[in-house]
């Protein structure tokens, strides 16, 4: 698939899941991005902001199949990836896949499972794979997981750690919507639901072909230099215990492929590491026990590192 084709029906996507979302134009810009690039993402805000929509919206704009998982505290590891049970008019014991067998998979309130389960989604969304009794199943392509949480509920909830965090492409928060867009919102709900009329404008074939395709982006090595120069700024920081790890550093170069491609370029410049370093790298930095004390946020440090660190000038384009 040619760039501009991404470029296409990335926008396709983008105005059917807008029949529904009133604007978050940004915000489905991120999500598309961490489609295309292969990744998994995290949305997080407050409880009645579209998380949920968001993610049905985009299932059913790509024709790909869907599970919505809820996330409660007795959930257990076999209620997501399936078990081998006993049938007894076959003599033998046949697998039963679970809802983890899905290529968007909407995992609601992940927060309300126990570390047990949260961690059955390391394998899956990390190598695309499920192991049930020593027997390793694929995952079909494309294999995306959008995952939502409440940051302002914690009775009842299990904090994702750090090594489930970090399989999360982006840590996207979706935001109150303008008073115009609450009066669209309101008129458009009126009658109905418009989710029950969306339809498809891509397949998933479409979908895996464009995460075969976007890494033709060129990346100049000014720019890689610039990524690795961030990421080690972090890894000094005076308040920063953990930085960015290489792992991050491949993620946002991807990310940043991707966003180049939805902004109709061929190749990345500094801005795209700018508009990508808190989505992609906010949710990947563990801070020092006192900074956390003083609420220290991780835009305000990301927006710190992007000032002090000197952004390139080269030509970025490919020769």
């Amino acid at each position: 698939m040619k760039l501009e084709e991404i470029k296409g029906l990335c926008d396709n996507i983008k105005d059917n899941i807008s029949r529904v979302i009133v604007g978050k134009s940004d915000v489905v810009d991120l999500v598309l991005t961490a489609l295309i690039a292969g990744g998994h993402v995290l949305l997080e805000d407050v409880p009645g902001m579209g998380k949920t929509m968001m993610a049905k919206s985009l299932a059913y704009s790509i024709n790909a199949t869907f599970k919505r998982i809820q996330f409660t505290p007795d959930l257990l590891p076999s209620d997501l990836t399936g078990i081998n049970f006993y049938n007894q008019k076959l003599g033998e014991f046949v697998f039963r896949p679970g809802p983890i067998f899905s290529q968007v998979i909407l995992a609601d309130e992940i927060n309300r499972a126990t570390p047990r389960t949260q961690s059955s989604l390391l394998e899956c969304m990390e190598e695309r794979q499920v192991t049930i009794d020593g027997e390793t199943h694929l995952l079909k392509r494309p294999f995306f997981v959008i995952a939502t949480q409440n940051p302002v509920e914690i009775q009842g909830t299990f904090p994702l750690p750090e090594a489930q965090l970090d399989r999360f492409l982006m840590k996207v928060h979706m935001g109150y919507p303008t008073l115009e867009e609450g009066k669209v919102m309101m008129s458009r709900f009126n009658d109905n639901n418009p989710l029950f009329d969306i339809k498809p404008v891509a397949d998933a074939e479409c979908i895996v072909d464009a995460q075969n395709s976007y890494s033709a982006v060129f990346v100049s090595d000014a720019v890689k230099e610039y990524i690795l120069n961030l990421a080690d700024a972090t890894r000094h920081h005076k308040d920063i215990e953990l930085g960015i790890s290489p792992r991050g550093c491949l993620a946002i170069m991807k990310a940043c492929q991707v966003w180049a491609v939805l902004k109709g370029r061929d190749y990345v410049i500094p801005d795209d590491v700018k508009e990508m370093a808190v989505p992609v790298w906010g949710h990947r930095i563990i801070f020092r026990g006192n900074a956390r004390v003083r609420g220290t946020d991780s835009q305000k440090v990301i927006s710190e590192i992007l000032q002090a660190v000197p952004a390139p000038t080269e030509d970025f384009m490919a020769l």
